[in-house]
This record gives structure tokens, sequence and C-alpha cells, in this order.
């Protein structure tokens, strides 16, 4: 018979001991892991030494625990509060990240190309993230009806509450980073050290990337050193992953995509007339202000059809470079070798150059040849020749706190959210490690005020990107004496989810303005996505059991619970609380289209363009239904089992799919 939906998240403890069962079966033993020999057969020998290096707190093994203790809670879709719900394929979500991390374990696994946080400092003040092991979604309930504890430094764990509130939540975001991915956390001096070795143990020590700094502002109330800045620590997936495919960070050099865009146009009015591009090219140069960044690549003047290149030399940096004869092609000589030796390693590598045509002989042998050096554009993977037009970004942004804190003012008005991050830091660094046209996840999930969706849709407004956002933020109650509350923001929800509405208006009416100014010939700017859709965790739509003892003269109550249980849905539930719960726990992504179909009176929904999934929740369900839902050829069809109109409907259901090749799970 078919599976049951039980209303759980991805139950990660055991698709861990599935994985280990499927490489080493020979380590278990009437269904337990024998961890002494797997570690044997690993080469680690239990040799009793309890003094080994480890980063140890109170809580910890809990705070692990509770990471991987399955979610009882669903995200249930709000289309009111939404911009393009239909349309868009950004996700905003109200709840406690920890929880929403767990429901996103399924459906989101291994497919975020960016995490970026701004997560608590460890202030002192209100310390609303305290987690509880026993019922997370009761605690959630309990944070959300207003009531939140401190974590003040007097409770004498200071920072072990801020490591076991951390530590659970960097598990489950680690497992949903693709292996080019990366993290970035904003953090202060506070807890700096421990976040690294925190970062240390979830990612792997070998994983760490950088530290950056933010020079922000200065502080004259400073009692010894006046600190003005905070970092940004970097760490990926898998670095040997990004060494082994060649992927390489660089990002645009000032005013480089404005000489691509001049190159684009000279070459669709001139095609390969490449003398008369590079006149042209020239005289652009000569034209633009002094002050133009692009007067930095004067230097990149020549042109042929993989762009615009300059001159570079043939030299190991450094000096001690490789020397071997590379022949002249026309006088038959070896060419004059650089003093410091060649800039490739081997002569076949310099003849793989030579015959891709990066390599330039000049009129004799007497001279070493020229290297080709592209002006290239930002994509995700750069070969060494490609790469030379690109610059690293280093460890140090100034940018005032002013700033960010003005725009928002600007947008939402004054004083609304303390402390904003800044907008162009975080496009920079989207910038940085994403690719425009690969649909790239940008994960956050200590939202704030939604600065992460803001850069989101201002960066793919500006090159024609195609990213997208996932926001999570739990709705802390503003201060009635705040400015917010007076504004009419209620929580903190309220001031990210207008924030995201205003810009993306802002944005989309740039965008629209700017291609009224379009010349002949030259193309529109696509307009970028702007909408999201808004998801609030709640408990699960489909009802669990009640296993509380009772007494054993109370058997109404036991028949009361049976009774319930007839109807595996919750009575104040709608149907598409019920098809996004389903989608979010059978790995289907959030943004996924749902068309509701209608056959012979009984409602279904087609989840997916392709018809991936079909879900019906009305009762009369017949054969003669299920025969129709499979003409669709979905991959699953999930049915309420107690819409079915008898049980021999449920019994020809599970024969007629089962000889069609198509899942059937029930609810």
């Amino acid at each position: 018979m078919p599976n049951k939906i039980d209303g759980m998240s991805m139950d990660i403890e055991q698709t861990n001991m599935d994985k280990l069962r499927a490489v080493f079966p020979e380590c278990f033993a009437e269904g337990k892991l024998d961890i002494d020999k797997l570690l044997s057969l690993c080469g680690e020998y239990i040799d009793n030494d309890f003094e080994k290096y480890k980063f140890e707190w109170h809580g910890k093994a809990e705070s692990l625990q509770l990471a991987q203790k399955r979610s009882t809670g669903t995200l249930r879709p709000c289309p009111e509060e939404s911009v393009n719900f239909d349309d868009t394929l950004n996700l905003y979500i109200e709840g406690d990240n920890l929880e929403v991390l767990k429901l996103l374990q399924t459906a989101y696994y291994r497919k975020v190309k960016m995490i970026y946080i701004d997560p608590p400092y460890n202030t002192g003040n209100d310390f609303v993230y305290e987690d509880d092991f026993a019922d997370p979604m009761a605690r959630y309930k309990e944070v959300t009806q207003q009531t939140t504890k401190s974590n003040p430094e007097t409770m004498g764990r200071y920072h072990t509450n801020w490591l076991n509130m951390m530590y659970p939540r960097l598990r489950l975001a680690a497992n949903l980073l693709r292996d080019d991915g990366v993290c970035f956390i904003s953090i202060d001096d506070t807890e700096l050290d421990n976040l690294k070795k925190l970062c240390n143990e979830v990612f792997g020590e070998e994983n760490f990337i950088a530290c950056l700094i933010w020079e922000k502002t200065r502080k004259n109330d400073a009692r010894f050193f006046s600190s003005g800045h905070e970092y940004i620590v970097v760490y990926v997936k898998n670095e040997a992953y990004l060494r082994e495919q060649n992927i390489y960070w660089r990002e645009d050099k000032p005013g480089a995509k404005e000489i691509f865009a001049e190159y684009e146009k000279l070459r669709a009015k001139y095609g390969d007339n490449f003398l008369a591009i590079e006149q042209e090219l020239r005289s652009y140069y000569s034209n633009l202000p002094k002050d133009h960044p692009a007067k930095k690549h004067a230097r990149y003047n020549k042109v042929d059809e993989r762009g615009v290149w300059r001159d570079d030399n043939m030299s190991w940096p450094g000096g001690g470079g490789p020397r071997y004869d590379v022949i002249h092609p026309i006088t038959g000589k070896p060419c004059k070798v650089p003093p410091s030796g060649w800039r490739f390693p081997t002569i076949e590598r310099m003849q793989e150059m030579i015959d891709k045509g990066y390599v330039v002989f000049r009129d004799d042998h007497t001279e070493p040849p020229i290297k080709k050096s592209y002006l290239v554009r930002k994509v995700g993977r750069l070969s060494d020749e490609e790469s030379v037009g690109k610059q690293v970004m280093g460890t140090y942004f100034y940018r005032s706190a002013l700033q960010a804190t003005s725009e928002l003012a600007d947008l939402i008005g004054s004083r609304i959210f303390d402390y904003p991050k800044d907008r162009e830091i975080l496009m920079r660094l989207i910038s940085y490690v994403t690719s425009i046209n690969t649909n790239d996840f940008i994960l956050d999930f200590f939202s704030g005020s939604a600065t992460t969706a803001h850069a989101v849709m201002q960066l793919n407004a500006e090159d024609g990107g195609n990213r997208k956002f996932i926001c999570v933020q739990l709705p802390e109650v503003c201060d009635e004496k705040s400015e917010a509350y007076k504004a009419g923001y209620k929580t903190i929800c309220e001031i990210g989810k207008e924030r995201i509405r205003r810009a993306g208006a802002k944005i989309l009416a740039e965008t629209e303005q700017a291609n009224q100014q379009v010349k002949l010939g030259e193309e529109e700017k696509p307009l970028p996505d702007i909408g999201f859709r808004v998801f609030k965790l709640d408990t699960s739509n489909i009802k669990l059991w009640d296993g509380t003892p009772v007494a054993e003269e109370d058997y109404q109550i036991m028949l009361d619970r049976m009774n319930d249980m007839i109807d595996s849905i919750k009575d104040d539930r709608t149907d598409m609380d019920v098809v996004y719960e389903i989608m979010l726990k059978m790995g289907v992504p959030l943004t996924y289209p749902v068309l509701p179909l209608e056959l012979d009176g009984v409602k279904a929904y087609s989840v997916g363009e392709d018809g991936l999934l079909m879900v019906c929740l009305d009762a009369g369900i017949t054969t003669e239904t299920i025969e129709q839902l499979a003409e669709y050829a979905p991959a699953k069809i999930v049915i309420a089992e107690s819409c079915f109109a008898d049980v021999s409907a449920m019994r020809n259901a599970h024969y007629v799919l089962r000889d069609r090749k198509i899942e059937l799970k029930l609810v």
C-alpha cells in the first residue's frame, strides 16, 4: 500500500544513517552503528586519548540533536501580503529560522549558491532565539505572542547561549549549500573568535577563505581605542571542488562594462572589420571625461572576435621561471627568452596558448612574443588567460553606516530600523560569487530589514541577472515606544516586507524609464523580478496523533482522538495550505507553479510546469477520478485518504497507478 505523508520535516539523522549504511554496511549490527569499526575502516583507531584538540561548550550535544530533531511545522502561503505571488521566484518566510531551515532541507538541499547572514551580535539585550528542545513549535508560538527573553552577561553562560543558538542553524544551513556555495557571516569582536571556531567545525577549517573588514564609522565614546569596524567571515562548502573545477571569483574592474557595451555596439556596426572597431574605440576613450573609470582601461585598445585586449608580457612573475625554446613561425629560430623566464610552465602549455591565438609573435625572433590579455565579462569559471581582465576583491571595505541608514530612511521613514546592512556592499559580495544567468539562490535567514532582498533585485536590474532570494525572519515584536511601532510596523517582518515592496517598485520604475530612453539598435533591459511569495511558519496542516497517556476509565477521550483522525487534515486549513506543505515535504521548491484542475466535479492541483505532482483533496474520489489524474502522467499523485469514495476506490488506485508507474502517496 502507498506511504503516508506524516507532517514531519526531513529525517536528517535517518538520511545520514542510510548514506553510511550504503557505503559501510559492515559497520551496522542489529540496526546500530558500530562507531569503533567505522573509525578503524577509515584508518582511525581508538587510543583513549581524551586530550585531543576540541571546541566544546555546555549544551553542544543538545544543540546538535536539536538541529536533527524533525520539525512538526509547515509553511503556509500568504498571497495577500505578497507581490506577484503567482509569477515571482523570490521567497520571504516569517518564522523561527531553525524550524524554517529544517523545513527547507528536502526541497532546497544543496541548491543554494550563497548564504549571507547578520546574526544577533550577543550584546546582552533581547535574545529571542532561545530554543526549546522539547517542543520548538511551542517556543515559536510563545515568541510570536510577544514573550521574549534576554541573554544578559550575568547569566553566566553568555557565550554558551549564543553558541547554542548559532550551532544548529549553521549545521542546517550548510546542508543547503551547493558544492560551489559560499557563506558570508557578519560579526563584531565579541563573538568573532567563537564564530570562526564554530564555522571550522561546521564547514571544515580547510574551507575558510577570508575574514573581511568593514570600516563603518568611528565611535567617539570609546574608552581606549575607537573601533568602528565589523567583520564578515567567509567560508565555502568545498574549497577543493572550486580548485578542481577551476572556479575563480573575480569582480569587474570599474568602467569595464562601459567598454563591453561600446565594443558590442561597434561590432554590430562593423562586423569583423576590427581595424575600424579599434579606431572608433580609441576615439571613444579620448572623448571620455578625465575622471571616467573606463579611462583606466585605455590600454585595452585592440579587438578581435573574442573581445577587447591589450599587449601583455610573457615573463614569469618574480623571476626564476622556465626556459625552453619557442620557435618563431617566420624565421624558424628560437625567440628571445624574457629575463625572468616564460610565463607558462611547460612548452606544451605554451604551444596550447599559441594554437588558441593568445600569443602574438613580433616581426622576428629577437624579442619575446606578447600575450593577449582580454578585458572579459564576469563568469563563474575562468581559465588562466581569461582571468586577466578581472580583479580580486580586497578584504577591506569602507562604507559609512550612515549611507545604509539614509537609504532605508528614504524608503520607509527615518529611525524605523536600527543598523541596517549596506546594500552596496552586499551587491558587491553577491556579484563576486554568483553568475548572471544561472538562477542562483541567495539565502538570508536573519533577514532583518531585508537588505539582502533589496541587493539581489537591484543587482539583477543592473546586470540583467536572474538571481533569487530566500529571506527568513522571526516576527519579532517592535517596542511600542519605537518609531517603527508608531509608524504602524508591529513586527520586524512588516518592516522587511514593506522595504521589498517599495524598493521593488522603485527599481522597476527606474528600469522602465531607462528603457524609454534606449537608442536605436540598443536592447532594452529585461524587467527584474521584484515580487516575493510570503510564507508563514505554523504547525502542520496534517493532524498528528496525540499519544498522551490517558486513564483506563477515560476511554471516551481515546475514542474522540480516534474519531478526530478520520479526516487527517485540520479543519481550519485551506487546500493551498496543504498543497504547499506536500510540495515542501516531497522536495518540490515553493516557487513551482500550482494549477487548479476540475475533473468531473472533483478539484485537483497540478504542481510544476511538466505535471511533476498531482494533489487531490476533494471528497468522492473514484477509480474513474484516479484514471483521469493518471492521464496527466505525473511522477506522483497525492490524495487525502479520507477523500476516497470507498475502500475499493483506494485499493484500485494503488493498482491503477502502479501499472502506470506513478507513485501514490496518502495524506
